[in-house]
């Protein structure tokens, strides 16, 4: 465990906390996490996670335009919930990615778990695209996933960052029953 690996862990757990107050602050905050984390991930050899990060930077930005200027009267997304058949193709394409990346971090890199880290990696950029629009489905979908790195995370010896995934799991549960009682999706 590093200072940098605490200021990052303490950064996310502020950025999830608001994400599930639906605070649009949550995503400049989660910028910066996710900056220092890529940095992070690269000095342990998790690639998938490093390469996570990176995007996860230019969805944080989307994420702040969606919650702050997307809308008909530009006044941010509203919580929503996908039909079965876009969580089908969400979660098809996370398979599809998982696939792709995972035989390319296997065949090109030295990464520590190229395979669990690229579906952690794809299934995560979907969570992250249905947070981003404010879909009630991300929540499910990031319990299952913190649940699992945290697995990883300990596995590497990154105590602290299992310790925030775990967390990120109790927040995900909060998240999800909070967004679930939104007044849009329960009139």
């Amino acid at each position: 465990m590093s200072g940098l690996e605490l200021f990052a862990a303490t950064l996310g757990v502020i950025a999830v906390w608001l994400t599930v107050k639906q605070n649009p602050w949550c995503w400049p905050i989660g910028l910066v996490m996710v900056l220092i984390y890529s940095w992070i991930f690269y000095e342990v050899k998790l690639y998938s996670d490093m390469l996570l990060q990176v995007i996860y930077a230019g969805l944080q930005v989307y994420g702040w335009w969606q919650w702050t200027r997307a809308g008909q009267a530009h006044q941010g997304r509203e919580v929503s919930r996908l039909d079965a058949s876009a969580v089908a193709s969400g979660l098809a394409l996370g398979a599809l990615g998982s696939l792709l990346l995972g035989a390319a971090m296997a065949h090109w890199t030295d990464a520590a778990q190229p395979w669990l880290d690229a579906a952690l990696t794809a299934f995560s950029l979907v969570a992250q695209w249905w947070m981003a629009q404010k879909r009630l489905q991300c929540w499910p979908l990031w319990i299952v996933l913190d649940c699992v790195f945290v697995g990883l995370f300990l596995y590497k010896g990154m105590y602290l960052t299992a310790a925030l995934y775990g967390l990120f799991t109790l927040l995900a549960i909060q998240g999800w029953r909070t967004w679930r009682r939104d007044p849009v999706l329960c009139p």
